[in-house]
């Protein structure tokens, strides 16, 4: 039996229309912006708008209802287009670790209630799990949420908190029952941000993502109601395996259109940059560095579009999602390496934008699990 595939004509539309809309309307000011860690909130508004922050949320909810591999393809036409790396990364944590956890898991009152207004852009979305002595093991949080009669009471420290600063709603975890294991001890919450005894008290600076807020999260006694709680209490565990597996294999789809624009430029840079008489793509030393750029990029989106098919499915695709986000994080390091190297000392100037390139990049063998975890995972699913 033979197995093609190939996007039909409306979806290679759609794609084209999502980098027209990125190139023309979100890539104004961005040195500046990157230098001051600006948040672009006209450029988020602007997203919600066209429709992105809805894509993969039901239409009778007020998103697009788009298909999984159709999200995929926009999200890569939107990191082609954008160059603003931290604006599509707030973009995606708000929806795969938010929106969609809402979506998933969620009753008809919470749908209702939160996701129009995540998919028109007037609610920003986050999501709180790793805690200042939890980092690559989650689940050994110290946040807590007792039960009293109507409400519980959460008392703990988020940090890292990708959108935090900005964000209208977390779903948050928290321990509701230390005496079990994780499997049963731990459950999700819908948190919004006016609620009495939570603060953000730090906004992290970083290196690169500049433009995509990071904050912390303090609770305090804070009195969050019963019917708050984000599917059945003590199944937290469950919810965050469904939510990273989308968030994995979804989110790195920019990246992977990200990969495709860096290698346009090298190529057209290495192609008009005259060195000792010829242009430097006539150098090994440079075109090999491009020809893996393309091996790269072709392998990428191989893997990223077999998630997006499985996802279609309605199969987990945990397996894969691991593999693509250590392929795609590293991949993209490597390019940026690559791209600044063929470009000499103007890969390194902030001008042209390069070194802001890989200062994004770096973050993604790192977020959404390090490239060190998601090695342990591939091998026990594996079965070593």
């Amino acid at each position: 039996m033979s197995i093609s595939f190939a996007w039909d004509p409306d979806q290679l539309d759609f794609r084209k229309s999502v980098v027209s809309f990125a190139q023309e309307d979100l890539n104004q000011g961005l040195i500046e912006s990157d230098r001051h860690s600006h948040f672009n909130q006209t450029g988020w508004q602007k997203c919600a708008d066209f429709g992105i922050l809805g894509w993969p949320i039901a239409k009778e909810y007020g998103g697009q209802g788009l298909d999984p591999l159709t999200t995929i393809l926009g999200l890569e036409g939107l990191g082609y287009g954008c160059k603003d790396n931290g604006l599509v990364f707030a973009i995606n944590n708000h929806l795969w670790s938010c929106a969609v956890s809402i979506a998933s898991f969620g009753t008809e009152a919470q749908k209702q209630q939160y996701l129009p207004a995540l998919c028109q852009g007037k609610s920003i979305g986050g999501h709180a799990l790793t805690e200042p002595k939890s980092g690559s093991a989650a689940f050994d949080m110290q946040t807590e949420a007792t039960r009293h009669g109507d409400y519980y009471i959460l008392n703990g420290t988020k940090t890292f908190i990708s959108n935090a600063p900005v964000a209208d709603v977390y779903v948050t975890f928290a321990r509701t029952n230390p005496e079990v294991g994780i499997q049963q001890g731990i459950s999700a919450f819908i948190i919004h941000k006016d609620l009495p005894g939570l603060t953000i008290e730090k906004e992290w600076e970083k290196s690169g993502l500049r433009t995509a807020p990071m904050g912390e999260l303090v609770f305090q006694d804070c009195k969050v109601p019963v019917d708050h709680c984000l599917g059945k209490e003590g199944r937290g565990h469950n919810i965050f395996q469904s939510t990273i597996s989308w968030e994995r294999g979804f989110l790195f789809a920019s990246q992977v259109g990200t990969m495709e624009r860096i290698l346009e430029q090298c190529v057209s840079h290495a192609k008009k940059r005259q060195q000792f008489g010829q242009p430097i793509g006539s150098f090994q030393g440079v075109s090999h560095k491009i020809a893996e750029m393309k091996m790269r990029l072709e392998l990428a989106k191989l893997m990223l579009y077999k998630i997006g098919w499985l996802k279609k499915q309605g199969k987990r695709a945990f397996l894969e999602s691991s593999i693509s986000k250590v392929f795609v994080s590293e991949g993209l390091n490597q390019t940026c390496q690559d791209a600044i190297q063929i470009h000499g000392a103007r890969g390194y100037m902030t001008d042209y934008e390069l070194e802001r390139e890989l200062r994004d990049a770096i973050a993604g063998t790192i977020y959404a699990g390090t490239s060190e975890i998601h090695r342990n995972i591939i091998a026990t699913l594996v079965g070593v």
